[in-house]
């Protein structure tokens, strides 16, 4: 089954290496960032970098504005901006958070899926999050951390309860309950705000393409296209 396992085993057990490595460099980012901004390394100039890094790495919508409907050239600098966001992070606290999801959901989707399979369903929710802000909003809000692909895992999650669910006939609406939970919390903290945030808004879209991705990324999910076409 997907999800047994050992209950005496360390946590951190068995966790793919692709999600080790990601979980690696968001954290090795972000000392980076903490230890210029303490003044440690970078002199006093280092004290900027979180700022310069947002600037020149996060997700801006009007950038994509201008680049597709005033300039009408492509720009590899502000494309990579797609997938370069969720790497940095307003402070240690937000990375942890992401690192934590993306260990924590990253392993159980990884007693499923490939690896190659994971890093597309992480960076495909991240554009999707980014998207969503560019084609429903007009935000001039920078999106930047890895909770919009967290959430893409969170998505794949809900695919796997939804599957497992079909399959011994239970509801299938059972195994949304996690994105239920999820979705009241940020509501809740948005309405306390003043607001939904432009956060919010790229997390339900990274959940939504991590659930939709699986039809595509599952395992056998190539097969069962194949075998539908042909009984059409």
């Amino acid at each position: 089954m997907p999800f047994d396992q050992d209950h005496n085993a360390s946590p951190f057990n068995d966790v793919p290496p692709v999600v080790v490595i990601g979980a690696l460099v968001l954290v090795a980012i972000e000392i980076v960032l903490e230890l210029a901004q303490q003044g440690v390394i970078g002199g006093a100039g280092g004290v900027g970098w979180r700022s310069e890094a947002i600037g020149r790495f996060s997700f801006w919508a009007p950038q994509f504005d201008w680049m597709m409907l005033d300039s009408g050239r492509w720009q590899i600098g502000i494309i990579q901006r797609l997938v370069t966001y969720p790497f940095i992070h307003g402070g240690f606290t937000h990375m942890m958070f992401g690192v934590v999801i993306l260990l924590a959901l990253g392993k159980f989707v990884g007693q499923v899926f490939s690896g190659l399979a994971l890093v597309a369903l992480w960076f495909g929710s991240a554009i999707a999050g980014a998207l969503a802000l560019l084609l429903l909003t007009d935000t001039q809000i920078p999106l930047f951390g890895a909770m919009p692909p967290d959430y893409g895992l969170v998505g794949a999650f809900t695919f796997l309860l939804w599957r497992k669910a079909k399959q011994t006939g239970e509801h299938p609406a059972r195994a949304f309950r996690m994105i239920g939970v999820l979705i009241g919390l940020q509501l809740m903290f948005a309405l306390m705000q003043g607001g939904i945030g432009v956060q919010v808004i790229a997390e339900l879209a990274g959940f939504a393409a991590g659930f939709l991705l699986c039809f595509l990324l599952a395992p056998g999910a190539w097969a069962a296209i194949r075998a539908r076409l042909r009984n059409r």
